[in-house]
């Protein structure tokens, strides 16, 4: 049984409202990366002003974050330049191939999110499920600081 303050009296009404909660657990996931992995809740901002836009930028992240997940779990054989810029893309393989010449072809986006969430903490073992949004949040933290060093030691080439 779902209870709803909006009325509800028809079957295309019903249907309305199934896809309205359908919808609830991709917010909820979104609200966990904005609270677990912004760490939203954590932060002392000081006052109103830098609140609100530390959260609009927050926001941007946790969806961002989110929209990888999902679309990778949508389209798994979608390139990673769809996300990630260039140097990124060439930073991603570093961790794992670190002695291989970068690919030629950029990697699918579900790779490079794989690659992503390893760095987070994902064990990518046959039978685990897909990683998550706050694994892949965790590893594009440290892909972001693997894409720092990339760019500094591309400099000295």
């Amino acid at each position: 049984m779902l209870l709803s303050s909006v009325p509800t009296t028809s079957l295309d009404d019903v249907l309305e409202r199934l896809a309205w909660y359908a919808r609830r657990w991709t917010i909820e996931s979104w609200h966990r990366v904005l609270k677990s992995g912004c760490r939203i809740e954590a932060r002392q901002f000081g006052n109103l002003e830098r609140f609100v836009r530390a959260t609009a930028l927050f926001a941007v992240i946790s969806w961002r974050i989110l929209y990888a997940t999902l679309l990778a779990r949508i389209d798994s054989d979608l390139s990673c330049e769809v996300l990630l810029q260039p140097v990124r893309m060439e930073s991603t393989v570093l961790p794992f191939a670190p002695y291989q010449a970068p690919a030629k072809e950029a990697p699918t986006l579900a790779a490079s999110g794989v690659v992503g969430a390893m760095l987070g903490g994902y064990l990518n073992r046959k039978h685990d499920r897909p990683p998550g949004p706050t694994v892949i949040w965790r590893g594009f933290l440290i892909l972001h600081e693997i894409t720092k060093m990339y760019q500094i030691f591309r400099q000295n080439e």
